[in-house]
């Protein structure tokens, strides 16, 4: 019988009860135990287990969950008696910021209350103990009452949230006689917000503060693991703690914990007869690279296709994704033109690193390539380290069709208002109507520039990315070449069409000046500069050579000067 998919699901204990659909991931338990250490960082991209996997650590570790074996019976861990007899028996905080998203300082602190307060109920039978001291009952009661009335305008202090956690893995050491274990998911959430809403700084110094208090100079720490999306600078948070193994996408370090393999996924479409769409389910789902293990699934997407069966972008659409379309707004023409390639199917090499700095993410523009590739949206298919100091340079590509289609629609919102204004000038380029292309091509220009910085320090290769996005989705009748070298120069774009309707779709050579006030009056003077270029310059040679005759081929100039364009 089929067991059902709970979409969603994150709770370890209730999909283990319900015998709901889950594939083993408890490997984690002793590649983690084994490893020895003291604080471990993982990060992976949103919904790809982090928060399942971490409650089952805590299922298993915990002493709440002493002799829970029904719940690991038939797993991978419980073959191994070393591993039976260690369930249950540590003290474990269970911490979780996933839900931290507040828009400004104090409304994310609050949330860290929140956050630590919970940890605090689940041990409140500590209050019946004698082992505690006034001042940390004090604490007990001053969080929960402060998480219960959140209208109070008595702050608590600082130092106290900052130490919470430690204090309470004091109080439990002291109660099991025993080492603590804490767990921390989602641990980067709050950080998106506040660098999201300019809160960074002094969000970052109380965080700062209280990781060091948790994971430094805790002498109760058993081990720790925290999750999170991205791998924020050491020097941001962590700057006190050398004791931390950070594991990333392109770390070899637990690459089969989190995702699906293809073989897990396979055998899920086999047992429900769906062995038919194994190929169309590879090309949307499949591409995650962790380390050196390919062919790595999301499992968000996997399990919504095999409850629905029915092919969707179910990841892509869990994400405003915010961050990266405002990055990508705002970026030079060079990275917009990287991303023309990668939407080609292409391979980018870039530089960058993978510690997200986000404070820097304005000045450092390569620090998109990190956030993509953490984010799951781009695949390193390989690293070179170059040059005496070994610098990284990534071979990047877009994942898979699912991310393809929402970066696609994306850069569809960027121009949904002039969605009629495009098609129409799509039309009139193709039936050669250029008073048509001067109307059309202008009105996109004056609502979308806005959205945009119109380079000023090369504008001509802005607009040039510009032209190539509003004709990037015709690859379906044209190959398009952009800045390619010909027999005489380089050419700006050239638009071959795949068909034979050369009536219809005729070849099509565009060249892109921006005027120069010194050597042209007017904007006609620059249309009558690129026409002339293309014509000395012979780009149209390869086109003769392919067999096109001189009427099949179109030559059009682009003038452009701030927000006017002129065609010709």
């Amino acid at each position: 019988m089929q067991k059902v998919i709970s979409i969603g699901k994150q709770n370890f204990v209730s999909l283990r009860e319900n015998d709901c659909f889950y594939i083993d991931k408890t490997d984690l338990i002793c590649k983690w135990w084994e490893s020895k250490d003291e604080i471990t960082l993982i990060t992976r991209p949103r919904r790809f287990g982090k928060t399942l996997n971490m409650s089952m650590l805590n299922c298993f570790f915990s002493n709440q969950f002493t002799g829970r074996e029904d719940l690991f019976k038939g797993l991978a861990v419980w073959k191994k008696e070393k591993y039976r007899k260690m369930q249950g028996t540590y003290p474990v905080i269970f911490l979780s910021f996933a839900a931290i998203k507040g828009s400004n300082y104090e409304d994310a602190r609050d949330g860290i209350i929140m956050a630590i307060n919970e940890a605090y109920s689940e041990h409140r039978y500590l209050l019946e103990s004698n082992e505690l001291t006034d001042g940390e009952r004090k604490c007990f009661e001053e969080l929960d009452y402060y998480a219960k009335n959140p209208g109070i305008k008595k702050q608590v202090a600082n130092d106290t949230i900052c130490n919470a956690v430690k204090n309470l893995a004091n109080c439990l050491s002291r109660y099991y006689k025993k080492k603590v274990i804490i767990l921390l998911d989602e641990y980067d959430t709050p950080m998106q917000e506040a660098y999201l809403y300019g809160y960074w700084k002094e969000f970052t110094a109380f965080i700062r503060s209280l990781f060091n208090a948790t994971f430094k100079t805790n002498p109760y720490l058993e081990r720790a693991m925290m999750t999170g999306i991205t791998r924020v600078s050491k020097e941001s948070v962590f700057s006190d703690l050398n004791n931390l193994n950070v594991v990333t996408t392109t770390s070899t370090e637990y690459e089969t914990c989190f995702g699906f393999s293809e073989e897990e996924v396979f055998q899920a479409l086999e047992e429900r007869g769906m062995n038919n769409q194994k190929k169309l389910v590879k090309s949307w789902y499949d591409g995650f690279i962790f380390g050196n293990t390919h062919d790595i699934y999301n499992p968000w997407s996997i399990t919504n296709f095999l409850d629905k069966k029915q092919v969707r972008p179910y990841w892509a659409d869990t994400s405003s994704n915010s961050m990266i379309d405002e990055l990508i707004r705002k970026a030079s023409t060079d990275i917009k033109e990287k991303m023309e390639e990668l939407l080609q199917g292409k391979e980018i090499v870039v530089n960058f690193d993978e510690q997200i700095v986000f404070e820097q993410l304005d000045q450092d523009e390569n620090a998109i390539w990190s956030l993509m590739l953490i984010s799951g949206y781009l695949k390193a298919e390989q690293i070179e380290y170059r040059g005496v100091l070994l610098e990284p340079w990534y071979h990047l590509r877009i994942t898979n069709l699912e991310t393809t289609a929402m970066f696609t629609t994306m850069f569809k919102g960027w121009f949904a208002k002039n969605q009629s204004n495009y098609n129409q000038f799509m039309k009139a380029l193709l039936s050669d109507d250029i008073d048509a292309m001067n109307y059309y091509m202008n009105q996109i220009i004056m609502t979308t520039f806005s959205y945009f910085d119109v380079g000023q320090n090369e504008p001509e290769r802005f607009y040039h990315g510009f032209v190539l996005g509003l004709i990037a989705d015709q690859t379906d009748i044209y190959e398009i070449r952009s800045n390619r070298e010909s027999g005489f120069g380089r050419y700006d774009v050239m638009m071959i069409p795949k068909i034979k309707e050369t009536k219809k779709y005729p070849a099509i050579i565009m060249e892109f000046k921006v005027r120069n006030i010194k050597r042209e009056e007017s904007l006609e003077d620059t249309v009558q500069t690129a026409l002339t270029q293309i014509k000395e310059k012979c780009y149209d040679a390869e086109l003769y050579d392919r067999g096109l005759k001189k009427e099949e081929i179109h030559h059009y100039g682009f003038a452009f000067e701030g927000k006017k364009v002129l065609i010709g």
